[in-house]
């Protein structure tokens, strides 16, 4: 009995001293960060040594390259000024689209058999709908197609849109001669008329915060001009014209009325 509480606590004492409890261990209790624009970030990282009690810590954000946020035991950078550090938990202040990204957590620990150990934080700050830009054009002719755009580039989620006219929201259906994407922030008509004129604006919208609307602009479907219509008669006359007498001479070949009129 005794032999074999000697042989336990003998193996006892090989695993801890074997690599694999001689490593730093590093990892993160939140590694999905999401924040409102303009408040803190907590980036999470937690870390264990066994030998190494100062082991050096850094963070780096990963993009097209990889930049240095943390490092030497400072701020690198435009973070000098808006980030603290508490342990190896990294905090920003007043985030912005900017600071979205992947970031890493690196411990290294010299003393311990595997020296390096790192974490991943994703962070995604979170931007309210901002005014949206609108292009309305002021007229347009009666029978023409037409397109509206609506597009706000800075909101995260991405924005869905929404089309009114005379401060009604259009609804799309089988019977309108319109249809809108909310995704893309486009209204399109197939063939305009009188009745489509009127005052169009667009909102924005998304689950961060309040919808955001551009200003009202006037919308004219006007007819052709007295001058236009005449010129378009004339034309579609005169290629009619044409048609007719090419007609008449390709039927006058074939019954051979050209031959008899020369003998």
């Amino acid at each position: 009995m005794n032999t074999m509480k000697v042989l336990a606590l003998t193996l006892l004492i090989t695993l801890m001293h074997s690599p694999l409890f001689l490593s730093v261990t590093v990892s993160s209790s939140k590694p999905k960060v999401e924040v409102h624009e303009h408040t803190d970030a907590v980036l999470a990282c937690e870390f264990r040594t066994e030998k190494d009690q100062n082991p050096r810590i850094e963070w780096k954000k990963k993009g097209m390259g990889v930049t240095f946020v943390y490092f030497n035991h400072k701020f690198t950078g435009q973070y000098a000024n808006r980030a603290k550090m508490e342990g190896a938990t990294l905090t920003f202040h007043s985030v912005s689209q900017k600071d979205s990204g992947e970031y890493r957590c690196e411990v290294t620990a010299s003393e311990d058999h595997v020296s390096l150990g790192e974490a991943t934080v994703t962070l995604n700050v979170l931007v309210p709908p901002h005014v949206p830009s609108c292009e309305v054009p002021s007229s347009v002719f009666v029978g023409s197609g037409l397109e509206l755009q609506c597009k706000d580039k800075l909101s995260v989620p991405p924005a869905t849109y929404r089309w009114y006219k005379d401060n009604k929201a259009l609804t799309p259906s089988a019977e309108t001669q319109y249809s809108a994407d909310t995704s893309k922030g486009t209204l399109e008509f197939t063939s305009v008329t009188k009745i489509d004129t009127g005052m169009y604006r667009c909102e924005s919208s998304n689950s961060v915060g309040a919808p955001k609307s551009c200003v009202a602009k006037q919308l004219k479907v006007i007819d052709y001009p007295l001058n236009m219509t005449v010129l378009i008669a004339g034309a579609a006359a005169f290629l009619a014209l044409v048609l007719f007498c090419c007609i008449c001479v390709c039927v006058c070949r074939r019954r051979g009325c050209c031959k008899k009129r020369r003998k």
